[in-house]
């Protein structure tokens, strides 16, 4: 009975055993490589699969997603002779996986190994400024030689990118003078053109403002002159007015002789008055002037004529009747004439003799 029991435990035992040996599992996106006495058989797909046990060996399980590998940074030498570390990120795929499996030992190390020489390749012909500016045309270049390359190995490559590239310490130094050089000088530049163009309007605007104060200028001098032009038309014209204003006045008062002698009189003592005047000259033609003056007194208000009983006098061109009181008028004139000759002769100089005033004619008689 023990042994019948033992047996029962490792038929199942045994059963167990083959069981796990047959049954294999895959997980999604993984493909597994089955090897039947070391030679390939088939590929198991993700799910459950049934293996013959003890014959068949699942050897290989390759993962079938897109991967990512970074490289560490390789030294490459540019056109110029300056080594550059650049680093490198791959992005690939496995599409057979038999011939990832067969066709290359480690796809994965081959991938890294050409990289590093297609890298080489394609920045040793660029200088170490076509280098830091061309980041797309070198991933280009590595995508098209790594794509042909890893066809056949069942690897499709997807895209390269260059993670970083990094000049030796010295060169990265010059880089950065020589960038704060530029920056300086774009800076200057940029304060150049400000300045120029702040005095350019600043030069605008003192030329508008010169115009306009110039035409403002204009403009007042056009206006003064409009008002003085229309203040001497209105000078003159009143001038013209007074002018013949007075002279109406003048005509239609009718003056003699008597009375324009007696004002040039009266005006004698006037052009002598003054401490500069050192020497006065009396014209000869005073003398006609005082005798007009004589003559003309008995013509005069108070000298009488030959009317029919009634005396006459003429004052400033008045007619009044007077009687026979016009005596005492008549001296009034003659003392006024003689205080005017008086005045006349104390403001001559000495070297000029006294005019003797003409003797008045004889008065009539007044008619009884």
């Amino acid at each position: 009975m023990m042994f019948l029991l033992v047996l029962f435990g490792v038929l199942a035992l045994i059963a167990i055993l083959v069981l796990a040996k047959t049954i294999r599992i895959v997980p999604q996106a993984r493909a597994g490589i089955v090897e039947r006495f070391g030679k390939y058989r088939a590929t198991l797909s993700p799910g459950l699969n049934m293996v013959t046990p003890f014959i068949d060996r699942v050897r290989y399980v390759i993962d079938m997603r897109e991967q990512v590998v970074s490289f560490p940074p390789a030294p490459v030498i540019t056109e110029d002779n300056l080594v550059l570390g650049i680093d490198t990120v791959i992005y690939f795929q496995v599409t057979d996986p038999v011939a990832a499996t067969y066709e290359i030992a480690n796809y994965i190390s081959a991938i890294e190994q050409l990289t590093m020489t297609t890298l080489r390749n394609v920045v040793g012909g660029m200088t170490l400024e076509q280098s830091l500016t061309s980041r797309e045309e070198i991933n280009r270049g590595l995508s098209a030689v790594l794509d042909e390359a890893t066809g056949r190995w069942g690897v499709r490559v997807g895209r390269v990118e260059i993670k970083s590239i990094d000049p030796p310490p010295s060169i990265k130094d010059a880089m950065e003078k020589q960038m704060r050089a530029d920056r300086d000088k774009r800076a200057l530049i940029l304060t150049a053109e400000g300045e120029r163009q702040s005095a350019i309007l600043t030069a605008e605007g003192n030329k508008q403002s010169a115009i306009l104060n110039a035409e403002g200028y204009r403009e007042s001098l056009i206006l003064n002159a409009q008002g003085e032009r229309e203040a001497a038309i209105l000078k003159a014209q009143g001038e013209g007015q007074a002018i013949l204003t007075v002279f109406q006045s003048i005509h239609d008062g009718a003056p003699d002789q008597a009375l324009l002698a007696y004002q040039y009189l009266q005006m004698l003592p006037k052009i002598a008055d003054g401490q500069a005047n050192k020497l006065w000259v009396i014209p000869s033609e005073i003398t006609k002037a005082l005798e007009g003056l004589g003559s003309a007194i008995h013509e005069v208000g108070g000298i009488p004529l030959k009317t029919e009983g009634v005396k006459h006098r003429v004052d400033m061109g008045s007619s009044e009747p007077l009687e026979a009181g016009g005596s005492g008028a008549l001296a009034s004139a003659e003392e006024s004439v003689q205080q005017a000759l008086r005045e006349a002769q104390a403001a001559a100089p000495a070297d000029i003799p006294p005019t003797e005033p003409p003797a008045p004619p004889a008065q009539e008689p007044p008619t009884q």
